[in-house]
């Protein structure tokens, strides 16, 4: 390997060893080649015409894409963006009329704040200490069940059968629509993102009766207005079979991988393994564990290729999200530009 090319692999690959990952760190910094004479500014050109973003799957509660042509600074930043300032809309403030349950009432409206809510935030503004609460900053429901014994059943039945409102459920949270709201969203009503998240649980003769207000926060102030259950990202892994692994070594290579990464191709007769499933290695290492195996597989993470990973509480739909967190992204830079 000439010096250019071992070069160009220690700034654009993470080796992985048996013992130990090397070339983990960036150079993507002006003066990291500084004492080669080499110049290593900032391309917008070329950044323009690398970068690429592919999404590999959707559904209404995930999203998975690649961004390629990125450093780990960037990518980090709209990590943290997605988690702690996307705005959502969230339980803030329980007024608790009556609760003669057994879980305090400080409990009760933790547990309350903590429920996903299917509402837009673009369209609500933030509530403002000592002004009135509108229909432009808040979101009302009530909660209001009294659990009864069910007298048709017989006393062998188990408690669900037995007792009416044994359990408090979010989606008996009921949505008060304030002046405007009504109207504006007749066709899509307010409400729980999920209906079956418990509560606390009832006995006959109990009661919780609640107001609850959900205003406009972000994560960064309180992890419960975060949009995203999880938003993670990893470098791309780059498997290399270095010389040919073949019959019983090729089935032993297949069975050394727990993420299924290896398979086996027929080659007039001849069993020879080969990388199907790059995507899945976990960089475990199991199949470079073994002296013999560390100088034939050539395990690699691609330094600006990364997989980002959303998963949505269902305030918004995922790639909702991924829009948002890009328009702050580009507010934060023009701020930064001023």
């Amino acid at each position: 390997m000439t010096p250019q090319e071992r070069l160009l692999e220690a700034k654009t690959r993470v080796n992985i060893g048996r013992d130990c990952p090397t070339n983990t760190s960036t150079m993507e910094f002006h003066s990291a080649l500084k004492a080669l004479s080499l110049d290593n500014n900032f391309d917008l050109q070329k950044f323009k015409e690398k970068f690429q973003l592919i999404v590999r799957e959707l559904n209404e509660e995930a999203i998975v894409f690649d961004m390629i042509g990125i450093d780990a600074p960037l990518a980090n930043a709209l990590r943290r963006i997605l988690i702690a300032e996307v705005p959502t809309m969230m339980i803030e403030e329980v007024y608790i009329r009556n609760n003669t349950s057994i879980i305090p009432d400080e409990v009760l409206a933790h547990r309350l704040g903590l429920i996903p809510i299917k509402a837009d935030a673009r369209d609500f503004k933030q509530t403002r200490p000592g002004v009135p609460r509108t229909d432009v900053d808040t979101i009302v429901f009530d909660l209001n069940v009294t659990c009864i014994r069910n007298p048709n059943t017989k006393s062998t039945e188990n408690d669900e059968k037995k007792y009416i409102n044994s359990k408090v459920l979010s989606g008996m949270l009921k949505w008060a629509p304030q002046q405007s709201q009504r109207k504006k969203y007749q066709n899509n009503p307010i409400k729980p993102v999920n209906d079956d998240i418990l509560i606390a649980k009832l006995r006959p003769g109990q009661v919780i009766d609640a107001a609850c207000y959900a205003s406009k926060g972000i994560g960064r102030e309180h992890a419960k207005w975060s949009p995203v259950a999880t938003a993670t990202y990893r470098l791309h892994p780059e498997i290399h079979i270095l010389e040919d692994v073949i019959g019983d070594e090729a089935e032993e290579l297949v069975k050394k991988c727990p993420m299924k990464v290896y398979d086996i191709e027929d080659l007039k007769g001849v069993k020879r393994a080969r990388v199907a499933k790059p995507r899945n290695c976990t960089m475990c290492r199991e199949c470079i564990r073994e002296d013999r195996w560390e100088d034939r597989i050539q395990i690699n993470k691609i330094k600006d290729h990364f997989i980002f990973s959303i998963e949505s509480t269902g305030a918004y739909p995922p790639e909702v999200i991924f829009e948002e967190a890009i328009k702050i992204f580009l507010e934060k830079i023009e701020t930064v530009q001023r």
